[in-house]
């Protein structure tokens, strides 16, 4: 009972922080493609919703880790190394590359054409994978 409690409720929590946080990052991130404005907000905004990903992640994974049995746990952990691993990219290649350029007072400039291109895989990836663990989640719950 105890378990099934802190497994829903990371679940729940995790949810709302991680997926709240990829959600504005996304929408910021997609608009500044566009958008000096856009973009300067971007390079701001994802200070704060990085860790806030992060947290996300792990919670999610850890409620899975609990909750999940069989064919549902193999999905929930494929779905989250895809989700570490596009976290890592953005984490250790996109946040560098934009504090440098905020540093280089840069940070409402466009991004280059390439890296733009790799952000939009990214946020695909990231869109898919968040919202598949909540149709997993909701499968197992009413299944």
């Amino acid at each position: 009972m105890i378990l099934e409690f802190l497994s829903l409720f990371l679940f729940i929590f995790g949810f709302i922080i991680g997926l709240g946080a990829v959600t504005v990052i996304d929408v910021h991130g997609f608009l500044a493609r566009k958008s000096n404005y856009w973009t300067l907000a971007t390079t701001r905004t994802h200070k704060v919703t990085k860790p806030m990903v992060w947290v996300g992640i792990t919670a999610v994974f850890i409620a899975g880790l609990l909750f999940y049995s069989g064919a549902y746990l193999i999905s929930h952990i494929i779905l989250m190394i895809l989700l570490v691993l596009n976290g890592i990219f953005l984490s250790f290649v996109v946040s560098p590359f934009l504090l440098k350029r905020e540093r280089e007072g840069m940070e409402s400039e466009f991004l280059p054409k390439e890296l733009q291109t790799k952000i939009t895989i990214s946020f695909v990836i990231s869109i898919i994978g968040w919202w598949s663990s909540v149709a997993i989640f909701i499968v197992n719950l009413v299944v």
